[in-house]
């Protein structure tokens, strides 16, 4: 049997990144139906968006797709065609109508473990079947911030915080956060109610729905790895955060295709997904806070360094903005609003500030006023270079 072929690293950022739709920009149509259903469409290829933030999805998006306006994602959200709720990790993504609870029932077990390790102490005593039924009966009858929900459940278990019973609910129950969050130039709390609720979907009953089978476990790693591959085990479980996937991925080995990294470790992938090759041009990009770009990996250095990846995550807890230069993060971006200007600040590693003078300069430079024209349309427009942590 002959050895796979060794993918370099630049070789899997260009699959990666093509994957991503971060090396050429599909083009949406310009109105009628059928461009919704691309910006859907774009949205369950990506198996959702990293939204712990509310606004992060639609610069997620707009470095994805030409011609997106902020609008074609608020009005999904609106009218219930996309919603934002607890997934893969446990953390909050923005996902369609269809994929929001298949993919629930899939990580429900990251969900619960998450909840044991964080508030298992703190719920002694309290049955989980009758909290989750408790919490999801409140949250249907009325929209509610955690807050309220805990307030809520204290009144029937009372030796519990309430706060960890807010959050068993939000373990054991699909909680939507509700429009007007997440609304573009909207403000509003987050309040929430049962995404079956939500979505006039069929629900389980009650807490305690069927593992999920290996098709379906077989299904959800074909996706990401159309969305994030070529990748290895440990990817795809960081990714999900679920665990024992080796197995699904022995099952679906006839059906893909294997590689080797430059370490030798392997890599599986779909046999007709796009590879375009290591010289593949990679222009530059301004990638969103929290973009699973940065975060769906194991092994990160397909697309940010260890030495880059400890400068990003040491801001506060926040996966700010970062910038891709030949596919690579060489920096940070921020955009800051006033009354009368909007600037984008451009912040790149181990230089003295603005890059020279040439191509790359202004291909940042275009992709700074794209963003500016993008989420700042009517004050005066400025791009600034400076040295990181200025």
């Amino acid at each position: 049997m002959a050895e796979p072929k060794v993918l370099s690293r630049r070789a899997v950022n260009r699959a990666l990144l093509a994957r991503q739709l971060l090396l050429d920009r599909p083009r949406l149509p310009d109105a009628g139906p059928e461009r919704a259903a691309q910006v859907t469409s774009t949205i369950e290829h990506l198996v959702g968006l990293q939204a712990q933030a509310p606004f992060p999805p639609y610069y997620g998006l707009h470095s994805r797709l030409d011609g997106f306006r902020p609008d074609d994602l608020a009005a999904l959200i609106t009218g219930r065609s996309v919603v934002r709720v607890a997934l893969m990790r446990g953390t909050i993504h923005l996902v369609s109508a269809r994929d929001c609870l298949p993919l629930r029932r899939l990580v429900q077990p990251v969900l619960e473990r998450g909840l044991r390790g964080a508030f298992g102490r703190q719920l002694a005593g309290v049955d989980p079947a009758a909290l989750a039924a408790a919490g999801r009966s409140l949250v249907e009858a009325e929209p509610m911030t955690f807050r309220q929900l805990g307030q809520a459940l204290a009144a029937r278990w009372p030796a519990n915080p309430p706060a960890a019973l807010a959050q068993a609910v939000r373990a054991f129950v699909p909680l939507v956060q509700l429009p007007p969050r997440a609304v573009w130039g909207q403000a509003g709390q987050s309040v929430h109610t049962s995404a079956e609720h939500w979505l006039a979907q069929p629900g389980p009953g009650q807490r305690g729905t069927a593992p999920a089978s290996p098709a379906e476990l077989a299904r959800l790693v074909t996706r990401y790895l159309g969305a994030f591959g070529p990748a290895t085990v440990r990817d795809v479980q960081a990714w999900s955060g679920l665990t024992g996937l080796k197995a699904v991925l022995e099952q679906l080995r006839p059906a893909l295709v294997t590689f080797r990294d430059e370490h030798g470790t392997e890599l599986f992938d779909l046999p007709t997904a796009p590879r375009p090759g290591e010289e593949a041009p990679a222009p530059p990009r301004l990638v969103a806070e929290f973009d699973n770009l940065i975060l769906s990996h194991a092994e990160r250095s397909r697309v940010i360094s260890p030495a880059a990846m400890q400068r990003v995550s040491a801001v506060n807890g926040v996966i700010p903005g970062t910038v891709l230069i030949d596919g690579f993060v060489a920096g940070l971006w921020r955009l800051d609003r006033g009354r009368d200007a909007a600037t984008v600040t451009v912040e790149l590693f181990g230089r003295e500030g603005s890059p020279g003078p040439g191509a790359e300069r202004d291909a940042l430079a275009a992709e700074a006023g794209r963003v500016l024209a993008f989420a700042a349309p009517g004050p005066a427009h400025h791009v600034r270079f400076a040295p990181l942590g200025s």
